[in-house]
């Protein structure tokens, strides 16, 4: 009960600064192409060529067949779209006290908001996806459903579990910079054992509990089934209730982590 308390105690103190971390966001998101000639069109040029290379080798090259009667870009798609802005949004959010070092050091600015707007920031590029993902499943033939309205919840619970894991990363990071090289590390193992470009079907029911534990197995899948399978997260309830009890454990704990090593921060930055 006490973790869960905490928790909602975070969420309520965000939502009353929701004003000051747009703000923020928006800034942040502007000042990474800062100088650059295209400008923040670099957030969203980027992704779209990487998606134009998977189109190319997997629907052209591989000529790759559809998976559960779905063609193969979108079903891969559905899983790669919340995968960019899940690693993305870690690695921008796991440093971002020691980017914002000045920050810290001063006494009257709320810097617990900082994870907050780094995550908001890597948000903007991933709602102009989720659009072209809607676009690229109805090009596919795929009707408009009511399930395609519970690709906001995943897009909550993704929010939710970044959050979550960096509210610890970026506090561990301050005094261990090996932090970020670990993070680096487990993404890259995270990328391959989450089914995004395998079908889970291949695993033995057996082995399928190891990789269900995986928080990002619940995201890709739910994204899948939104788009494309049109099930409802009620009906993976066990799922849904062993991620949420996760996410306030690890939203509990890095509140709790985060509260002892501040008065620390200053001493080692």
């Amino acid at each position: 009960m006490v973790l869960i308390k905490k928790v909602f105690n975070s969420i309520f103190s965000l939502y009353k600064s929701k004003n000051m971390i747009v703000a923020l966001s928006l800034k942040d998101f502007k000042s990474k192409y800062l100088g650059s000639y295209l400008g923040v069109l670099w957030a969203f040029i980027q992704p779209a060529f990487m998606i134009l290379v998977y189109w190319v080798v997997f629907q052209l090259g591989f000529r790759n067949m559809p998976i559960d009667d779905f063609p193969f870009l979108l079903w891969l798609m559905a899983a790669i779209v919340p995968w960019y802005f899940f690693s993305d949004a870690i690695n921008n959010t796991t440093s971002v006290f020691l980017e914002n070092s000045y920050l810290v050091k001063k006494v009257v600015f709320k810097i617990s908001l900082l994870p907050i707007v780094k995550i908001v920031s890597s948000l903007f590029a991933h709602l102009f996806f989720i659009v072209i993902l809607l676009v690229l499943t109805y090009s596919y033939g795929v009707s408009p459903s009511v399930y395609h309205f519970q690709i906001l919840y995943y897009l909550i619970a993704t929010v939710a579990l970044v959050f979550s894991i960096t509210i610890i990363t970026s506090t561990l990071v301050v005094f261990s910079r090996d932090i970020a090289q670990f993070i680096t590390m487990i993404l890259q193992v995270l990328f391959w054992v989450t089914p995004i470009f395998w079908s889970f079907d291949i695993v033995p029911e057996k082995y399928q509990f190891f990789f269900k534990i995986n928080p990002l197995f619940y995201i890709v899948q739910g994204y899948r089934d939104s788009l494309i399978h049109h099930v409802g997260f009620w009906h993976h309830y066990n799922l849904t209730i062993y991620f949420w009890t996760l996410i306030c454990v690890l939203t509990g704990t890095g509140i709790v982590l985060y509260k002892r090593m501040k008065p620390h921060f200053a001493d080692v930055l």
